[in-house]
């Protein structure tokens, strides 16, 4: 059974899944085309952190940082023995209950367009594409997704 809970970014197990997502980014997107926030930033005032695990076993992240009138998700990553078991579709709906419990009406994301998988499980989720949103420009890789809640 997967359990999604607050966290800490700098939980070992966390660590583990941050660095692994950051991996990931580095090796399909140049330096100005990533915004991942770092584990410092991600233990900020304005960040809501998760996990899921399943038992004992950390198999995801996922985060949400306010913003002033919608909500980000962030740092959003499942590990690849996790992936296609509902996972990230427990994320997804303990962000946008944070979100909701936070009096935030919408959830914006920045994403890539090399990550067709995330983009679906968005899309799944009632995201939509939009326009750049809040300090980001069209820099040609990134897809810009939004939902009303």
């Amino acid at each position: 059974m997967i359990i999604v809970e607050p966290n800490t970014p700098t939980h070992p197990d966390a660590v583990r899944l941050l660095d692994a997502s950051q991996a990931l980014m580095q090796e399909i997107f140049a330096d100005e085309e990533n915004f991942a926030l770092d584990h410092a930033a991600l233990a900020a005032p304005d960040i809501r952190f998760f996990t899921a695990r399943d038992g004992a076993t950390l198999l995801g992240c996922g985060a949400m940082q306010i913003k002033d009138g919608y909500g980000e998700v962030k740092s959003f990553y499942v590990s690849p023995a996790a992936r296609g078991k509902g996972v990230g579709a427990a994320l997804i709906r303990q962000i946008e209950d944070q979100a909701r419990d936070e009096g935030l009406s919408v959830l914006n994301l920045e994403t890539g367009d090399e990550l067709a998988a995330a983009c679906r499980l968005y899309e799944r989720h009632g995201f939509t594409r939009c326009g750049p949103f809040g300090e980001y420009e069209d820099n040609g890789s990134s897809v810009f997704m939004t939902k009303t809640l």
